[in-house]
C-alpha cells in the first residue's frame, strides 16, 4: 500500500511538471495575429464570455488535468470600454453582432445591450446576424439597426419565453436514508427546500413566478420598443408558438431580412465599402477590447469585486472572508483612492464571513465614499455586505434581497444502519454529539439551533433597516427570505436606482469631487494570474465525495455538497442555489 501511495504521489508530481512544460510551450509558441487597422468589429459572443473581471488566457486551446479554459473572459467594464473605444475609432466601420451561444448573465446582458445602444449614437450601425434565435440571443440582437436571419430551415428556434427550474432531491435522500434537518427564518427562505420537499412550497413558487415574470417583462419591453411591436402581440406570438420558421419572424417585423450566408457577406461588404469577402476585415471583439485595456495611471476610484459565494478563510477564489477583508483594508489605506464602488455578484454564503466583510466596509466608508453596483446576483449575504452603501445601483434583471437565514444538519443514522455500520458516542455533556450527523436532533437541540437562526435574522433585519433608513418592521415585511428582481426591488426600497456599473462609478466619482472624465479605476482584488488559476484548479481536483455519487442525480453533487456537506449547523445567508433562467 505504501508503494502504491508513493507511486500516486510521483505520478501527480510528474503530471504537474508535464503541465508546466505544456504551459510554457504554449506561451512560447503562441502568437497573436496583429489586429486589422480598419474593418468590422466582430462581436461573436460564442468566442468570449463576459465575466466580472477580465481573465486573459494566452492559450485558448490549452487543456490539462481536466481543465478547460474559454477562449477569452472579458470583464464587463472592459467590454463596455471596448465598445466606447470602437465608437471613437475611425478604423471601426460598424459592429457585426452574433449573439448566439452567449456566455453572459441576465444582468450583464442588460448592461452590454445598453452599451451597444450607446455605440449606435456614434452614427455607426450595429448589424445582427442570427441563425437560430433564442430568448437571450434575440433580446440582445434587437439593439441592432438591422437584424438578418438565416434562410436555412434546419435550425430550432427557441423564442418561447423564460423558464426557471427548481430541483428537489428529498425522495432520493429518503431512499438513501438521509434525514435533513432544516432550521430557517422566513417563509420565503427556500434554501434547503430541495432537501426536505419534493415540490416547491406555495411561497417559493410565488416568488419564483414573480421573478420570471419580472425578467420577461424587462426583455419584452426592450424588444417591443426596438421592433415597434406591442408587447401583447409579441407575447401572443410566443404563447402560440408562432415563431417556428424564418418567414414567421419576417412577417411579424421581428427581423429585417432573411438571407443566405452569401447574401449576408455581400451586404457586409457593401456596408464596409469593400468589393469582396477577401477584402472584408473582421476585427475579433475580444482581442480588440483587450488591446484597448490600459492600466489606469494614478487611479482614484477603486472597484472592489465581490464576485462568487461568500466563504470563510483566505482562499483565492470566491469571496473568502479573511482575504477579502485584506483587500478592503488596502483600498481604505490608499490615499490616492478617493471613492470606492463595491461591485456585487454573489448569492451570499457564510454569515460569519459576511459579518467580517461588512465590518471592514463600514470602516472604509467612514473614510471615503462607498457606492454599490449589483450584477447578476446581490442576494442574502451579498445584500448583507452591501446594503449600508451610500447608494445602490442595480440592473432591472439583478436578483437581490433574500434577507433570511437558515442552517441545515443532515443525519445519516438510517444510512449507516442499512449498510451495517454502527457508531457509539462517548460524551462529556448531554448534547456533545449533536453535530455528529449520526443521530437526529432532540427538541432542545432544535430549539437551540432555531434560537441561533432567529438571532441572526433579527441582526440582518436591523442591519438592513439601519443601512436603508427603514423601520425594522418594514424590512421584515419585504424580507422573510424573499428574492426580488431589481425592477421590483427599487419599488420597495432595497435599491436606489436602476443603473449600470459605469453609472455607479460616475456617481462615486462625483461625490468625491472627481470629474466624470477624470475617474480612473483600479480593481480590488486584482484578477488571478494564469498560474494562480492553474494552481487553484489543481487544488479543487480532490473534492469530497457526494452522497449522490453513483445515483442518477450525481450531476447535482457539487450543488448538494456545497450546502449539505459543509459545516453542518452553521448559519448561512445564501440563495437556495444559483437560479438559472433559460
Amino acid at each position: 500500500m505504501l508503494a502504491v501511495i508513493c507511486g500516486l504521489i510521483v505520478l501527480r508530481i510528474l503530471a504537474f511538471i508535464l503541465m508546466i512544460f505544456m504551459f510554457a510551450g504554449a506561451l512560447a509558441g503562441g502568437s497573436t495575429a496583429p489586429l486589422p487597422k480598419e474593418g468590422v468589429l466582430d462581436v461573436d459572443m460564442s468566442k468570449f464570455m463576459i465575466t466580472e473581471q477580465t481573465q486573459e488566457n494566452p492559450m485558448p486551446s490549452f487543456s490539462a488535468a481536466g481543465m478547460q479554459m474559454p477562449e477569452a473572459q472579458i470583464g464587463l467594464l472592459d467590454a463596455i470600454n471596448g465598445l466606447e473605444a470602437a465608437a471613437a475609432d475611425p478604423g471601426v466601420k460598424y459592429v457585426l453582432l452574433r449573439a448566439e451561444s452567449a456566455g453572459i448573465g441576465m444582468s450583464d446582458a442588460e448592461e452590454f445591450r445598453r452599451a451597444l445602444s450607446e455605440f449606435r449614437r456614434s452614427g455607426k450601425p450595429v448589424i445582427a446576424w442570427l441563425e437560430s434565435p433564442a430568448n437571450g440571443s434575440y433580446y440582445l440582437s434587437t439593439v441592432a439597426d438591422k437584424i438578418y436571419l438565416s434562410s436555412y430551415h434546419g435550425f430550432n428556434y427557441q423564442v418561447i419565453g423564460l423558464s426557471g427550474r427548481m430541483t428537489f432531491v428529498k425522495d432520493i435522500l429518503d431512499k438513501l436514508g438521509v434525514n435533513v434537518q432544516l432550521i430557517r427564518h422566513g417563509k420565503y427562505k427556500s434554501a434547503g427546500e430541495m432537501f426536505i420537499r419534493n415540490s416547491a412550497s406555495p411561497e417559493n413558487r410565488e416568488q419564483h413566478q414573480v421573478m420570471i415574470n419580472s425578467a420577461w417583462k424587462v426583455m419584452t419591453a426592450a424588444i417591443s420598443e426596438a421592433r415597434d411591436i406591442p408587447a401583447e402581440k409579441f407575447n401572443a406570438l410566443v404563447d402560440d408558438l408562432a415563431l417556428a420558421q424564418p418567414e414567421d419572424f419576417l412577417a411579424n417585423g421581428l427581423v429585417d431580412a432573411i438571407m443566405t450566408r452569401g447574401e449576408l457577406v455581400e451586404k457586409l461588404c457593401t456596408l464596409a465599402g469593400v468589393p469582396s469577402e477577401d477584402k472584408l476585415k473582421l476585427i475579433p471583439f475580444a482581442d480588440y477590447a483587450l488591446a484597448k485595456v490600459k492600466p489606469a495611471l494614478r487611479p482614484n476610484v477603486a472597484i472592489i469585486y465581490a464576485d462568487g459565494e461568500i466563504v470563510d478563510g483566505d482562499e483565492l477564489t470566491e469571496i473568502a472572508g479573511d482575504r477579502f477583508v485584506k483587500e478592503i483594508n488596502k483600498a481604505a489605506a490608499d490615499d490616492a483612492i478617493k471613492a470606492v464602488v463595491l461591485r456585487v455578484n454573489s448569492p451570499g454564503g457564510s454569515v460569519s464571513a459576511s459579518v467580517k466583510i461588512r465590518t471592514a466596509l463600514d470602516s472604509l466608508q467612514a473614510k471615503k465614499p462607498l457606492v454599490a453596483s449589483f450584477g447578476n446576483y446581490a442576494a442574502s449575504g451579498g445584500y448583507w455586505i452591501s446594503n449600508g452603501c451610500e447608494k445602490i445601483f442595480a440592473d432591472a434583471n439583478t436578483i437581490t434581497g433574500s434577507i433570511g437565514v437558515f442552517s441545515m444538519i443532515p443525519e445519516f443514522s438510517k444510512v449507516t444502519k442499512n449498510i451495517g455500520v454502527t457508531f457509539e458516542s462517548v460524551n462529556s455533556n448531554k448534547h456533545s454529539d449533536m453535530y455528529s450527523l449520526m443521530r437526529p436532533f432532540d427538541k432542545a437541540e432544535l430549539d437551540y439551533q432555531q434560537a441561533s437562526v432567529e438571532d441572526i435574522y433579527e441582526t440582518f433585519v436591523n442591519l438592513v433597516a439601519d443601512g436603508r433608513k427603514m423601520a425594522p418592521s418594514a424590512v421584515d415585511a419585504i424580507a422573510q427570505g424573499r428574492v426580488w428582481m431589481g425592477s421590483d426591488a427599487i419599488e420597495i426600497g432595497l435599491v436606489d436606482e436602476i443603473g449600470t456599473l459605469q453609472d455607479a462609478i460616475a456617481y462615486a466619482a462625483s461625490i468625491a469631487g472627481i470629474a466624470a472624465d477624470d475617474a480612473r479605476t483600479v480593481a480590488f482584488p486584482a484578477p488571478l494570474t494564469i498560474m494562480e488559476e492553474i494552481m487553484e484548479s489543481l487544488g479543487q481536483g480532490s473534492s469530497e465525495p457526494s452522497i449522490l455519487a453513483g445515483t442518477p442525480f450525481e450531476g447535482l453533487s457539487g450543488e448538494v455538497n456545497s450546502i449539505l456537506a459543509s459545516n453542518p449547523g452553521k448559519p448561512m445567508a445564501r440563495l437556495p442555489y444559483a437560479f438559472d433562467i433559460k
